[in-house]
């Protein structure tokens, strides 16, 4: 899929999702994945979406995940509403690693994409793992779209560039 800027979004991502309670704090407390259905939760926000090609892997949790949590509020002063991750990881795992850097309270989203689908229908993804890439979507219109050249790239998808176009 070509994705033009400036265009509403006119793809569904249908995540699975464990939501942030105090009482699942802990990272051996597995809370209830429930669906989130971002295209109808996002389309009145702004939102920051970056995919990992998975949770726990060295690229991911050591050079594109962290540089969101340390801009978080650079990114949410920019007017950014809700900042999200997905991967192709289940809710389990990505509930895990949200909890594993720290973040509560939703700070960040940490959505599956439950079969890649939604990577599919941008046509970012690397076999069965969702793609590294970067959205910006502003009220139901992608105002940036980025994909890594490369799997171990952070460049185009990472906080730094993100934060440049906001």
């Amino acid at each position: 899929m070509f994705l033009n800027l400036n265009t509403e979004c006119r793809f569904n991502l249908l995540s699975s999702y464990v939501p942030y309670t105090p009482e699942k704090d802990s990272l051996t407390a597995c809370g209830i994945p429930i669906s989130y259905d971002a295209s109808k939760e996002w389309a009145n926000k702004k939102v920051v979406l970056f995919s990992v090609p998975g949770a726990f892997t060295p690229g991911c949790s050591v050079r594109h995940l962290p540089g969101f949590i340390n801009n978080l509020e650079k990114i949410k002063g920019k007017g950014v509403d809700i900042v999200a991750v997905i991967a192709y990881n289940d809710a389990f795992v990505m509930n895990a690693w949200s909890k594993a850097n720290g973040v509560k309270n939703d700070d960040i989203l940490f959505l599956s994409d439950v079969g890649t689908k939604f990577s599919e229908t941008l046509g970012w993804t690397m076999g069965e793992r969702t793609a590294r890439y970067a959205l910006i979507i502003d009220h139901g219109k992608i105002t940036y779209a980025e994909k890594e050249a490369s799997a171990g790239d952070v460049s185009v998808s990472g906080a730094d560039a993100v934060l440049a176009k906001l």
